[in-house]
């Protein structure tokens, strides 16, 4: 399992961090209406110290720094070095004194707690070992600390992932991670859809007080269709069965280009493509 995660942090911190960079407009615009939501309806008050697990480019961080004021402190938490490097030298060119980051693997690594809150948006799918994650995370919360997650629901709720994933298969070769040496992003966004199997890790991980709310929002993954085909063959399920497929996976893209133009048109609007996109905000406590 080591050198398997080993290779999963490889992945995010060169190839997945590449095309991370290219779509990162959509990848921090498109995605914050979930960010903004569960931070709404789970607000850090000011004084806070708050944990942000697989942090990325650090916006989520900046954003929770923002709100805990200068009394507080936002630190974000990322396997991948060259995310950490991008999110530290934003927020030092924005002056945002109470943000800080940190490489470490949450999974195994110390976390700097103690921590009043943890907050983790669309990192906590891509562990390789969660519940051991989920365990680190809540030894670095204080007692009466609360984690808040955002996951992604079921696929057939998340069209924009799902329905290029299937287009995709239909035309590449599926590839799976064992039957392949690339590097590979870690189990993938659905693997923490169900409610049941999220619930018992948690509570086998020590968290008690648990619970699910549902939040649904269309969501720009594209300026045009161009562009969300390019998106949808970068990233996520469909861009991961490319990828692994190698030079084959190469070969067919003008013709998954062609499936996947059929199936994105339809979400195009003036303003760009929007998508219908659903995730759980998942919070528990350390007792």
């Amino acid at each position: 399992m080591a050198g398997e995660n080993d290779v999963v942090i490889a992945a995010w911190n060169t190839v997945l961090f590449d095309k991370f960079c290219r779509f990162k407009h959509l990848l921090i615009d498109g995605l914050s209406a979930h960010s903004n939501e569960a931070l709404a309806r789970h607000d850090h008050p000011e004084g806070a110290r708050v944990l942000d697990v697989g942090c990325g480019f650090g916006d989520s961080t900046r954003l929770i720094a923002r709100r805990v004021g200068p009394r507080g402190e936002a630190v974000g938490v990322d396997c991948a070095e060259n995310f950490i490097k991008a999110a530290d030298q934003e927020a030092r060119q924005l002056g945002i004194g109470n943000a800080a980051f940190f490489v470490a693997d949450v999974q195994t690594e110390d976390l700097r707690g103690p921590y009043d809150f943890a907050f983790s948006r669309f990192g906590t799918m891509f562990f390789m070992m969660p519940g051991a994650a989920l365990r680190n995370i809540r030894k670095a919360l204080k007692p009466g600390g609360e984690l808040t997650m955002i996951v992604w629901r079921r696929r057939e709720e998340n069209p924009w992932l799902h329905d290029a994933e299937l287009r995709v298969k239909e035309i590449v070769p599926a590839v799976s991670h064992d039957d392949t040496d690339q590097l590979h992003c870690g189990p993938g966004p659905f693997s923490m859809a169900g409610p049941d199997m999220v619930s018992s890790m948690l509570r086998s991980a020590g968290y008690d007080r648990i619970a699910f709310e549902r939040f649904d929002a269309d969501i720009c993954i594209g300026k045009d269709v161009g562009e969300a085909i390019e998106f949808a063959m970068a990233l996520g399920p469909a861009g991961e069965i490319i990828r692994l497929a190698g030079e084959e996976g190469e070969k067919r893209k003008p013709e998954v280009a062609v499936a996947l133009q059929e199936t994105l048109a339809p979400y195009s609007r003036a303003d760009g493509v929007w998508a219908p996109s659903s995730t759980w905000f998942v919070t528990a406590c350390n007792p």
